[in-house]
């Protein structure tokens, strides 16, 4: 598995870097004046100063803009009166969805039709073909798949709880799909004829040295929209949807 617990602790590292760096100046001042803590400019200072830590240690676009907001965001929230019971509960909805975004960086993404329909032709000479689908999401693409090619077998693996539930619901009908509750990095590749994954950039390099390892050769690794670093891809599927979706295929 990719250290993104590493990267999750150094963002954490800078952000409360930021946060002593303003308070350790900001409460001496004050506290000599007998004046209290101006915390709305405190918080946007905590902002600036963990925006110009993580610039200098060139973190990516969406961690700058996630340290530059946290705090202020934070403060507002905390001026609005909301009970603290409803941010808990939300915590936890959030969790069920998204479960993977908070151990590996993965988000919940959804494949559409199209995407589906370029897999069923991508796929369609592979016969009796075993297809496994890692981080199934809700089964998007599953269920078109397992509709079209009752010959083959899909299996799909989902670790976030919510996604999964819904997942399981449908495919509860299809008797060539196995619905499965696990983690990707757990899972083993070798049964499989081809691997599908719509994950994120941070576990691509992670994961395309499991497909080496775990893979059979002239097995087939697709990657929906993200490219495995530094590998040229053997080819890449331009599906005519709305997001310019591209699938990137790798032949083992």
């Amino acid at each position: 598995m990719p250290p993104v617990f590493g990267s999750q602790l150094r963002q954490l590292a800078l952000q409360l870097a930021a946060t002593l760096a303003v308070l350790s100046l900001a409460w001496p001042y004050y506290g000599l004046r007998n004046e209290p803590l101006p915390w709305p400019q405190t918080a946007l200072a905590i902002g600036a100063t963990a925006l110009l830590f993580a610039t200098l240690t060139r973190q990516a676009w969406w961690w700058r803009l996630i340290h530059t907001l946290f705090v202020p965001l934070a403060w507002s929230a905390s001026m609005i009166g909301i009970d603290p019971g409803w941010y808990l509960l939300l915590f936890f909805v959030l969790l069920l969805v998204y479960r993977g975004a908070l151990g590996g960086q993965i988000p919940l993404f959804l494949s559409n039709a199209t995407t589906a329909a370029a897999l069923a032709t991508l796929t369609r000479e592979i016969p009796e073909m075993r297809f496994l689908d890692l981080g199934a999401g809700v089964g998007s693409v599953l269920g078109p798949l397992a509709r079209q090619r009752p010959d083959a077998h899909f299996t799909g693996v989902e670790n976030a709880p919510a996604a999964w539930a819904c997942g399981r619901l449908r495919m509860a009908g299809l008797a060539n799909c196995d619905w499965r509750w696990g983690d990707l990095w757990r899972t083993e590749l070798s049964a499989y004829d081809v691997v599908y994954a719509f994950l994120s950039p941070v576990p691509m390099a992670a994961l395309w040295e499991k497909a080496q390892r775990e893979m059979r050769p002239g097995t087939l690794f697709i990657s929906n929209s993200f490219a495995v670093p530094d590998v040229a891809a053997e080819q890449v599927i331009e599906v005519d949807d709305a997001c310019h979706t591209q699938l990137f295929c790798y032949r083992l």
